[in-house]
């Protein structure tokens, strides 16, 4: 059996249970998925300083997993510390982030972001240029209200979330939206299934990634045939 770890750059044990019942339902049968939970921090990232301080931990955890797995996910929109993880754990790492905005531009097409936390932005603007898709990206739109009480409120999230997405939509021509961060996970799968156009939902997109890349890694290591 080969084995995905999920990696929660947040303290919430309950955020992890929720994005890894969502991966499974992604993972073919011949694999199975486990998440880890930072032990330090915070139990929803809001801001860059938090987002930064979250790559350490990352880090440990994938370096810890590594050994017992195939493939790693970074769980956080923003994909802390997910460039030091692919060089020190020597398997497939992806970050929801960087997933989900290769899937929303591929083609060429516009993207934007609907998401809870405005302290972020700057870093979507960054993870974007850093991909070389700054041209196709329009931006950001905001739910109002405090991000921890409305992530926590999956009927009222949905509806927020659900302006924002039309917002970019109609807004600013955006022509696939992406639900930024990993606690609106089940907010984004739920979406993705309802809206008229292509919403992107940041964990499948990172599992589907991450299976394509396991499997060019299991290629490129058998060789050539002789």
């Amino acid at each position: 059996m080969k084995h995905i770890t999920l990696i929660n750059p947040n303290t919430s044990r309950k955020t992890t249970a929720m994005m890894t019942e969502i991966a499974r339902k992604y993972i073919p049968g011949e694999f199975t998925i486990e998440g880890v939970t930072a032990a330090r921090g915070v139990p929803m990232i809001l801001d860059a300083a938090a987002l930064s301080a979250a790559a350490e931990g990352v880090v440990d955890m994938g370096v810890a997993a590594a050994g017992r797995s195939d493939g790693l996910i970074v769980s956080a929109f923003g994909d802390p510390g997910l460039e030091r993880l692919r060089e020190v754990s020597g398997i497939a790492a992806v970050g929801i982030c960087e997933a989900s905005m290769l899937e929303a531009s591929a083609g060429g097409r516009r993207f934007g972001i609907a998401t809870v936390t405005p302290n972020l932005v700057g870093s979507f603007a960054s993870k974007a240029d850093a991909l070389g898709i700054s041209p196709l990206f329009m931006g950001t739109r905001l739910t109002s209200g405090d991000p921890v009480a409305l992530a926590s409120d999956l009927e009222r999230l949905h509806a927020a979330l659900a302006v924002a997405v039309r917002e970019c939509f109609e807004k600013d021509r955006a022509e696939a939206v992406i639900i930024g961060g990993g606690p609106l996970g089940q907010a984004a799968d739920d979406l993705q299934r309802l809206m008229f156009a292509p919403v992107i939902a940041p964990i499948r997109s990172a599992v589907e990634l991450l299976l394509s890349r396991i499997a060019g890694l299991r290629t490129a290591n058998a060789g050539p045939r002789r």
